[in-house]
């Protein structure tokens, strides 16, 4: 019997396996997981609960959502940003929304191998990961997307065709880097090399360890904070050192972290999200307790409310995020060590040499001498 993820003390298998139940029963018939019932669907969030059925052993449902991003991928590689039970309801592009289906291909093959859902796979992922290089700047950020339908001329995106968004958002860039990590992973796999990839891999990494000003400036979001750790671009001293500097902001005792610095309201997912940064840089034990502190949100039918406004005690939104539940799965899965994609996002920094000078990167934009 496959076993589940466990963390003594907070989270029994039995309590993860009534969470992936809980996300299951929330996916529409035609394989899509919205945020909540009847609520929206965005490409990103869609994979991450994907993922969460895949560590709890749904690997129908998984393979039925990995199907509807198959299925409703569009031309040129990309999907709508949002879509409401069936319907578009915003149909421009995220490069990052499209990017992260290869994180959620590359884990649920290490848990599976199965090889036929890889290669099956394998058109969609090329597509979206081939769009998505077209959105990199000579300065090697991520341009975050566009108006649909983007310009079809010339190799790369940029403002001055129109309708492509010059600003580079450096969460979703941190989480580019991991993605272009397992789609080069998928490509290696499929023995069709994608040195490109890895090359657009290299300058974004550099640009999210040593230009943070190529980003739009740094939000009052936690997740700029931690995505770089994350996302596989910032580790060891120095992703401590990112890490310790908003620790304070963000983190309140025996509740969580923030979703914005100035606010008092702690959000599960992105808690859960800095116990996989921190797992990544080998800080398990203050991982874990943030792991427990964040358990308040758990409801008895194992799925998580989105957060907490802790100044008056109420859950807002008023929901039970299907993306919420979904972290707390990878959180567990990182933390008990138990799946075999359990490193997804800790093994991100060995996919990339990231002591590669920056004269020695590809199609590189940058005469300085930073790692």
């Amino acid at each position: 019997m496959r076993r589940l993820p466990h963390v003594p003390g907070v989270l029994t298998e039995d309590q993860c396996d009534k969470t992936g139940a809980a996300i299951a029963a929330m996916q529409e018939p035609t394989g899509a997981m919205p945020w909540f019932p009847g609520g929206q669907t965005d490409p990103w969030d869609h994979v991450e609960s994907a993922m969460a059925l895949s560590v709890t052993g749904r690997f129908p449902e998984a393979e039925a959502a990995y199907e509807w991003s198959r299925r409703t991928q569009r031309p040129d590689g990309s999907w709508a940003i949002r879509t409401v039970v069936g319907t578009v309801a915003d149909a421009n592009t995220d490069a990052n929304f499209c990017a992260y289906l290869a994180v959620g291909v590359w884990h649920h093959y290490l848990i599976t191998g199965d090889t036929r859902f890889l290669r099956r796979m394998w058109p969609t992922v090329w597509s979206a990961v081939e769009l998505v290089v077209r959105f990199q700047a000579p300065g090697g950020q991520i341009r975050w997307g566009g108006k649909y339908p983007l310009p079809t001329s010339g190799v790369a995106y940029d403002p001055s065709d129109g309708g492509v968004f010059d600003a580079a958002m450096l969460t979703g860039s941190a989480s580019i880097h991991q993605a272009l990590g397992c789609a080069v992973a998928i490509a290696d796999e499929m023995k069709q090399p994608a040195p490109a990839w890895r090359h657009a891999q290299l300058r974004l990494g550099h640009a999210l360890r040593a230009h943070t000003d190529r980003f739009a400036p740094p939000s009052d979001h936690s997740m700029d904070w931690y995505y770089p750790v994350l996302g596989g671009a910032v580790r060891g001293r120095a992703g401590q050192e990112l890490i310790a500097r908003r620790w304070d902001e963000f983190v309140v005792a025996d509740l969580g972290i923030r979703c914005v610095d100035h606010r008092p309201w702690v959000t599960g997912a992105e808690t859960c999200e800095l116990v996989l940064a921190m797992n990544c840089l080998g800080d398990d034990a203050d991982a874990t307790r943030l792991f427990a502190d964040m358990q308040h949100l758990r409801d008895p039918d194992g799925s998580y409310w989105t957060g907490l406004v802790f100044s008056d005690g109420k859950r807002w939104p008023v929901e039970k995020s299907c993306w919420t539940s979904a972290a707390v799965v990878l959180a567990a899965d990182a933390l008990s060590r138990t799946s075999d994609a359990n490193g997804i996002f800790r093994d991100a920094d060995p996919l990339v040499d990231v002591t590669v000078p920056a004269s020695e990167v590809p199609g590189l934009s940058c005469d300085c001498t930073n790692a």
